[in-house]
């Protein structure tokens, strides 16, 4: 075999494994779900951002039922995350409707988002949108969360109108 074509061919071999190479690489990336990744940041000032850590912490353990340490992980996040007089209201809620004073269900939703809905007199609100299924057709509700500026504390949750 002459040198051209040795080259040509180590040329061609090398070309289709790059090819290969570049198709496989994206499927390799991608997480066993076949979703794509997400990538989370934040910051500890906003207050959108805190009612969406603790939404997104609060259904984490609420989705574990399997582990003992979600009840108190619950409480926790309330006690943390939500003023004294927020907790009332959950509680009070909670009391009088056997469900959930969190996301206003007795059930846990599978997806969620928060954002900015407006501020003013010192506080903030934002939209939580929970999906409770996929496909579709998923059901989709809606909460009010009005926030503290200054402590960054939940001062009120309320379903959206």
């Amino acid at each position: 075999m002459s040198v051209r074509n040795r080259t040509t061919l180590f040329t061609a071999v090398a070309l289709a494994a790059g090819l290969s190479l570049a198709a496989v690489t994206p499927a390799l990336a991608r997480p066993a779900t076949g979703h794509a990744a997400v990538v989370s940041r934040g910051d500890a000032r906003d207050v959108t951002q805190h009612v969406a850590d603790f939404y997104g912490a609060y259904i984490d353990a609420a989705w574990a039922v399997d582990d003992k340490a979600a009840g108190a992980e619950t409480k926790a996040l309330r006690a943390f995350y939500l003023s004294p007089a927020a907790q009332k209201k959950v509680a009070a809620y909670e009391a009088e409707e056997h469900a959930d004073g969190i996301l206003f269900a007795q059930n846990v939703p599978v997806r969620w988002h928060v954002a900015y809905a407006g501020s003013g007199a010192g506080h903030a609100t934002s939209r939580v949108t929970l999906t409770w299924s996929d496909g579709p057709h998923a059901e989709v509700t809606r909460i009010d969360v009005q926030s503290d500026l200054r402590t960054l504390k939940i001062t009120d949750l309320k379903p959206a109108d």
